[in-house]
């Protein structure tokens, strides 16, 4: 039987909540492009991502219209390129990532994920050449999006990438400095990175993946945050959560049926349902608001870290039982510049560094799309992506820090990128020196709990 109740709650996440489909992501491993010759290897790259992804799009708009439910991105995720170029004489890590771009912007997707390295435990030499072209690729490209993983549960973090990263984020920066560094809003670094996350920066097709996979990353703040209201002020917390569970579960059920339909069309396997409630600048579609739902006067007031956490484990819960196939990162963003609530809230000093990062123990991801002032020493940039390392190696979840040290900007002052990638105010950093610390060196060992075989 046709339940219009159920039809019309539908329709009403979508149109005044903003329930979309934030991304479908087609992995797409690049093992077999491997070729002692760069340039057989950016053909073969270049052939395989067009033969692959030449209909995504299409059909992606075509199953938008048939079910009036939005698809905010299209995009493609490869194997790490550290790993693709490094069987080659002549290797130009800049030339490959060029390919990568034309390939994208051929089949007409949003962004390509998968300019990566992983270097927890070392780098070999091909991760070493792709890290050192990282400034300049993503100054030259416009889709690429590049990230490294220098952190896990089981190998420890790498001081000597975090220190490594440090430069590499400052120097993104500054080869981009005329567009507010957004070299740097292109490229994060993480800790236990999974090889299946559709969103970018950090999309990659792991070496454990299939040849070929659709994953697909659904979002609704917006749905959670009308959910929360339209409940009874006097509800406890229990009830609260339960709700939640239930707003994740509708919400998962529609990226389920959307992405299996759109593998199936495409010809390809159905991968993952990344179920995370990921933010825009949109009036209305912000996690932050969903604290204000629950009772807190705005982000960042004390209790804030325990509501996110209390958010990220209902909709864990809830959208769970909408699929069988649950991957990516799953849970709630804190993106300060694409989300409108976590914008004001920082703007209004409401939101410091720190708090930031306490919230980064109960999140999804980590310290995201953050704004720094331009003169941050690259030192006190590790000593941050340290930090944040520590907490996901402690924890056994992904954790990343994407933050953009801003040339010729200070604290307070905006900038402005458009898009989902949003706007946000230059925020403060501790000015006390982590040289000593972080110059050491080596790497810290994983926790005692990593010996759990």
């Amino acid at each position: 039987m046709i339940n219009k109740d159920l039809i019309l709650e539908t329709i009403n996440m979508i149109k005044l909540y903003n329930l979309d489909i934030r991304t479908v992501t087609l992995a797409l491993s690049l093992r077999d492009c491997v070729d002692s010759d760069v340039n057989i290897v950016c053909e073969n790259i270049y052939n395989k991502i067009t033969r692959y992804a030449k209909n995504l799009v299409e059909y992606a708009n075509e199953f938008e219209n048939d079910y009036s439910i939005p698809i905010v991105n299209k995009r493609i995720s490869v194997t790490p390129i550290s790993i693709i170029g490094e069987g080659c004489k002549n290797p130009d890590y800049v030339k490959i990532a060029k390919t990568l771009d034309k390939a994208a912007k051929d089949v007409g997707v949003n962004f390509i994920g998968g300019f990566s390295a992983l270097v927890e435990k070392g780098m070999t030499k091909g991760d070493e050449l792709l890290i050192e072209s990282i400034p300049e690729a993503l100054s030259q490209t416009e889709r690429l999006c590049s990230s490294v993983n220098v952190a896990s549960s089981k190998a420890g973090i790498n001081m000597d990438a975090v220190l490594k990263m440090a430069g590499i984020i400052k120097k993104s920066a500054e080869l981009t400095k005329d567009r507010d560094g957004l070299g740097a809003a292109k490229l994060v670094v993480f800790c236990n990175s999974p090889g299946d996350n559709p969103f970018m920066a950090g999309a990659f097709c792991g070496v454990g993946e299939p040849e070929c996979a659709l994953n697909v990353g659904v979002s609704g703040p917006g749905v959670v945050r009308a959910a929360v209201e339209a409940l009874d002020k006097k509800a406890d917390l229990g009830e609260l959560s339960n709700k939640i569970k239930h707003i994740a579960y509708k919400i998962t059920t529609t990226g389920e049926l959307v992405g299996r339909k759109l593998a199936a069309r495409l010809g390809v396997p159905f991968g993952v349902i990344d179920l995370s409630l990921a933010p825009t600048p949109a009036v209305g579609d912000s996690v932050a608001g969903i604290f204000q739902a629950m009772g807190l006067e705005h982000a960042g007031a004390h209790g804030t870290t325990a509501a996110l956490a209390m958010l990220n484990d209902a909709v864990k819960k809830g959208g769970i039982m909408a699929s069988s196939y649950v991957g990516g990162l799953s849970g709630a963003f804190i993106p300060v510049s694409e989300d409108a609530g976590m914008i004001e809230a920082a703007a209004k000093g409401y939101l410091t560094f720190d708090k930031l990062e306490a919230m980064t123990s109960v999140c999804s991801v980590g310290l995201d799309m953050i704004a720094i002032p331009g003169d941050t020493p690259a030192e006190t940039v590790a000593g941050i992506i340290a930090d944040e390392m520590a907490i996901g190696m402690i924890n056994k979840k992904t954790t990343a820090v994407r933050i953009i040290p801003v040339v010729g900007k200070n604290i307070g002052e905006e900038v402005i990128y458009g898009g989902l990638l949003g706007q946000a105010p230059v925020m403060p950093v501790n000015n006390l020196s982590s040289a000593g610390f972080v110059c050491r060196g080596g790497r810290i060992p994983a926790p005692i709990h990593s010996l759990n075989n």
